[in-house]
Parts: structure tokens; sequence; C-alpha cells
């Protein structure tokens, strides 16, 4: 036989009721046009500096050194900037290295040898 619960008995706590539980919410919001800001931007600096040479190369050493200066910006923006500016920068420099090692892995698939070094 079950006894019937006691108004008075109190919670352990483990199951919270009602609306106790604290609410977290984000100061600086990401919003979507800091994303596309972020991702034009780190767009047009990539594009740039892949057209400065015209070999395979050259292309894919410009994207390296781009993409590290991009990101090296998207820290500091992290640290003390708007965030989402600096996580539209990282997805265009993923976008940029990721054109580049495809063709680099092309490059070296057609011809046979690495076109790094």
């Amino acid at each position: 036989m079950t006894q019937p619960p006691s108004a008075s008995r109190t919670p352990s706590g483990l199951f919270p009721a009602g609306r106790n539980r604290p609410t977290y919410r984000e100061p600086h919001r990401v919003k979507g046009g800091a994303v596309a800001a972020g991702a034009a931007s780190a767009g047009a600096w990539m594009l740039v500096f892949g057209l400065v040479d015209t070999t395979l190369r050259g292309y894919a050493w410009w994207t390296v050194f781009a993409g590290a200066v991009a990101w090296a910006v998207a820290v500091g923006l992290i640290r003390a900037g708007d965030r989402g500016i600096a996580a539209g920068i990282a997805a265009a420099t993923a976008i940029g290295w990721s054109a580049a090692a495809i063709g680099v892995a092309v490059g070296w698939a057609t011809t046979g040898d690495w076109p790094m070094w």
C-alpha cells in the first residue's frame, strides 16, 4: 500500500519544479548579417591573394598565407570584437583552403608531381 504524498514534503532538487532554473543568455548574439559580412570580406581577401600568382604552386601558397592572416584576425575578433564576423571569416577561409587543397590534389593527380615544392 502506498502512502499519499505529503503536502509539506520538500523536493530533493534533482528534478526542479516550476521556473526556478536560471536562464543563461548570450550577452552578444551572433547575427546572420555579421556572419555574411565576415564571409564576404574574407572571400574577397582570399580571392585577391589567390589572383596574385598564375601557377598552382603560387596560388596554393598565397592562399595558405592569406588564410593564416584571416584566421589571426578572426581570433582577435573572437577575443575583443564581433564573433559573428569571426565565424564568417573562419567559414570563408575554410572554403578557400578547401579549394586550394582540391586544386593541389587535382594537379598532383594529373601531372604525377607534387606541386607544392
